[in-house]
């Protein structure tokens, strides 16, 4: 039986993976910081086993970690929180980019002792750093900062025979995006973002983005000239 563990398995695009992979007789190391939602997917199948810890405490993951092996590893916990009329709060970045990036990196720095030849780590990232959209400074800053470490870290691991996928979702309708207020064009399911990033890694693709529609438009649109960019993006700035 393989074996992948997940973290945010507790809801959104996580828990929808977790329940994928158990129902294809995977052995689903879910790991969250809700008890209840993880004792849920335990019960939900036989193939689910839970890890409850923090990932951005770097001791707590160390030792939640420790001794787990595993073909796949994704890691896919994340937080959002947007800036307000770009009043910088230096709390509110803190938070975010130690959810988003230092919370993998934790987890990736207490996986690898065990990682091995022919595992794969995916890391989940977004569309939302490929253009420099107003209010998402801190949450854009993290998601770039997570790929280009991905990008690195995958010529590093390479010698080792262990694969790095970054995938760059858009808008997927979880509780997260769900307390957006405003529009967001092309959001996909929680059913389609699974399909799209197992079809992706069962390819063994470098990089996973999904909806093609959107993100082909979001990809034209960073091609433009800076000048451009700005007076397309400044009719997104709230007064």
């Amino acid at each position: 039986m393989k074996t992948v563990l997940i973290t945010g398995a507790s809801s959104g695009i996580g828990e929808g993976l977790a329940k994928s992979f158990a129902e294809d007789g995977w052995h689903v190391i879910a790991c969250g910081r809700d008890a209840a939602r993880l004792e849920a997917l335990h019960q939900h199948s036989p193939n689910v086993t839970i890890r409850l810890f923090d990932m951005t405490d770097r001791d707590a993951c160390r030792q939640a970690l420790a001794g787990i092996g595993a073909d796949l590893v994704i890691l896919c916990a994340g937080t959002c929180e947007y800036l307000d009329r770009g009043v910088v709060d230096a709390a509110l970045v803190e938070r975010v980019m130690t959810t988003n990036f230092l919370g993998p990196v934790n987890c990736l720095a207490a996986l690898q002792p065990q990682m091995r030849a022919g595992s794969r780590v995916a890391l989940v990232s977004s569309m939302a750093h490929w253009l420099p959209f107003p209010r998402a400074e801190a949450y854009g800053a993290s998601k770039a900062a997570l790929s280009w470490f991905a990008q690195s870290l995958r010529l590093d691991w390479e010698p080792k025979g262990i694969a790095v996928t970054v995938v760059s979702p858009g808008f997927v309708d979880t509780p997260l995006t769900r307390k957006n207020d405003f529009a967001m064009p092309g959001r996909v399911s929680v059913e389609q973002a699974v399909a799209a990033i197992r079809r992706g890694l069962e390819r063994g693709k470098n990089h996973i983005a999904f909806p093609g529609g959107f993100g082909l438009i979001v990809r034209l649109l960073s091609a433009l000239p800076a000048f451009l960019q700005r007076a397309l993006l400044r009719r997104m700035v709230r007064s």
